[in-house]
């Protein structure tokens, strides 16, 4: 089946297609396990998926992608995994750099650099500039990131521009001028693949008006197709934030 690509409208005529599409990319190691293979043949497979997301995501309408790629937490995985989920990041920003900045596509991360190694720093520093002017998809990575770590670093920030006197009576907008994703809008849709319900600490702040979709497909199974049917799916919610 080909993936939508028409706008979704409601009944009164308005696109309700979302334009900020973040995803929990959950089940590389179970899917690897279902098979009796290694769980890093998941991830890989799962770095496949990604690029193939990627590319679906402007015929799709979407305009914005985040994709949740390692966790403050995932540190807790075993030395050989860890390990070899930070080469396949390297490789994969070595291997697609080229394409992403061809196909129009901007690159950014979130999360703390501090434990991630000399090199992969410098490759996603290089790739954050070289996509800098690109338009088409603003695609940002969250690597060691965790909502909580990153709302205590935009504490400790905006506490420092209060004590210099730049910020006299912090607002909402002076702590959201200081999370990692400031300038990006607030995700439209949340999805978690693997039949998952837990947000993860993913996105805490940004997130807190967003639609959830939990589907039980594992990651490296989430085709464009998969992705496709969420969004028509949420062209049919009734959006109030808050209102009646």
């Amino acid at each position: 089946m080909a993936a939508e690509t028409a706008p979704l409208l409601t009944s009164g005529g308005v696109d309700q297609r979302p334009r900020h599409v973040a995803i929990i990319m959950d089940g590389n190691g179970r899917w690897a396990a279902n098979r009796g293979w290694p769980r890093l043949v998941g991830h890989r497979r799962g770095a496949e998926r990604v690029k193939q997301i990627v590319r679906a995501c402007p015929d799709l309408g979407v305009n914005w992608l985040t994709i949740y790629a390692f966790s403050t937490e995932n540190w807790k995985r075993t030395t050989e995994e860890v390990l070899g989920l930070m080469k396949i990041f390297r490789r994969y920003i070595q291997h697609e750099a080229e394409g992403m900045a061809a196909e129009g596509v901007r690159l950014r991360f979130i999360g703390g650099r501090d434990r991630l190694d000399d090199k992969l720093q410098g490759l996603m520093s290089s790739i954050e500039a070289r996509t800098a002017c690109n338009a088409r998809l603003n695609l940002t990575v969250a690597i060691n990131y965790g909502g909580r770590d990153e709302l205590t670093r935009a504490a400790t920030r905006l506490a420092q521009q209060i004590a210099r006197g730049e910020v006299e009576r912090p607002t909402e907008a002076d702590l959201a001028a200081c999370l990692d994703t400031a300038g990006h809008p607030d995700p439209d849709l949340v999805i978690r693949t693997s039949g998952e319900t837990r947000t993860s600490n993913f996105l805490p702040w940004q997130a807190a008006y967003a639609e959830y979709e939990f589907t039980p497909t594992l990651w490296p199974d989430f085709t464009p197709d998969h992705l496709a049917q969420i969004l028509d799916r949420f062209g049919l919610r009734e959006r109030r934030f808050g209102g009646a």
